[in-house]
C-alpha cells in the first residue's frame, strides 16, 4: 500500500485508521481492569502505562499503512524535531485522550488518529474504549457501537449526521476536567443553552451524531486533542472554527502545535 492511496481512497483510509485505534484500544484496556500509577509530565499533564502502550501500537501500524508520512504523536513529540513541509500530509495521534477520565475510570476516554494535509483534516477516528463507541469518516461519518471485547465488525457501522440547533434549548457541550471562564462567559450569551459535562473527544463525536449542538473552548488544547474529532465532525456535516468564524488549521509547528480557541458546531 501507497502513502498516496487515502487520496483517492479516504474512507478505505478512516477504516483502517479505525482498526489501529481498536487495537490500541484493547491494549488500554489491559491496564484499565488493573492497577496502575499515574506520573505527571513536564506540561503537568498525566501520564500512564496505557498511553504508553497504546502508542506502541500505533505507529507502527500507521508506518505500515502510511508510509514515509510523518507521524505525530503526544507522547513522542518533540517540538525541535523537523516539521514536515509545508502542506505535505501528516498523522496526528493522542493514544490516550482523556487521560484524567481514564485515570477516574469514568470510561470518557478515546484514541484519536487523524490524517492531515494542507493544514484540514482528511480522514480521522475517535475510538472510546470503555463503553465500545467508534466514529471514523473519510468523506462521510460512520458510527459503530460493539462489546469493548468484541473483534471490530466494520459492517455493523451506521452513517450519522449533525442537526441544526433548535432555536432554544441548544445543547452546549463542555469539558469535565478542564472548565474555564473565557467558555462559561461565552455560554452565558446564549439564550436558554443547556449544558452537558463530558471528558475527551467524544463532545465532537456527540455533535457529529446529531445528540448536541455545540462545544466551546477556549481553554488550551494541543491539535492531536481536536483533529480526529474535527474529521469526523465536518463528514457529518458540522463545523470547527475559531471563535470569530475564521478556518481552524493544523500544523501549526512554530507555536508547538498548541491550538487556540474554537467552537466546535452542527450543522
Amino acid at each position: 500500500m501507497t502513502a498516496s492511496f487515502y487520496k483517492t481512497a479516504p474512507d478505505r483510509t478512516s477504516l483502517a485508521l479505525a482498526g489501529i485505534a481498536w487495537r490500541a484500544g484493547r491494549a488500554i484496556m489491559e491496564v484499565y481492569g488493573g492497577d496502575f500509577v499515574a506520573r505527571m509530565k513536564a506540561d503537568d499533564t498525566p501520564v500512564t502505562l496505557a498511553d504508553q502502550r497504546a502508542e506502541a501500537v500505533i505507529l507502527p501500524a500507521l508506518a505500515v499503512l502510511l508510509p514515509g508520512v510523518p507521524l505525530i504523536s503526544e507522547e513522542s513529540f518533540d517540538a525541535a524535531q523537523a516539521a514536515p513541509a509545508p502542506g505535505s500530509p501528516f498523522v496526528l495521534v493522542d493514544p490516550l485522550d482523556g487521560t484524567r477520565e481514564f485515570i477516574k475510570r469514568n470510561g470518557e476516554f478515546t484514541v484519536n488518529i487523524a490524517l492531515v494535509e494542507a493544514g484540514r483534516p482528511l480522514a480521522g477516528c475517535v475510538y472510546a474504549p470503555a463503553v465500545g463507541e467508534m466514529y471514523f469518516s473519510g468523506t462521510s461519518a460512520h458510527a459503530l457501537a460493539q462489546d469493548p471485547g468484541a473483534a471490530f465488525d466494520p459492517s455493523a457501522a451506521r452513517p450519522i449526521a449533525a442537526r441544526t440547533a433548535p432555536a432554544t434549548g441548544a445543547i452546549a457541550l463542555v469539558s469535565r476536567s478542564h472548565r474555564d471562564p473565557d467558555t462559561e462567559r461565552f455560554l452565558a450569551g446564549i439564550a436558554g443553552v443547556r449544558t452537558e459535562s463530558i471528558g475527551s473527544s467524544l463532545k465532537f463525536c456527540r455533535i457529529a451524531a446529531g445528540q448536541a449542538d455545540l462545544y466551546p473552548r477556549f481553554g488550551p488544547t494541543m491539535e492531536w486533542d481536536v483533529a480526529a474529532g474535527h474529521a469526523v465532525l465536518q463528514a457529518a456535516g458540522g463545523r470547527l472554527t475559531t471563535p470569530d468564524g475564521a478556518e481552524f488549521s493544523y500544523g501549526n509547528f512554530a507555536r508547538g502545535l498548541r491550538n487556540g480557541p474554537f467552537i466546535a458546531r452542527g450543522r
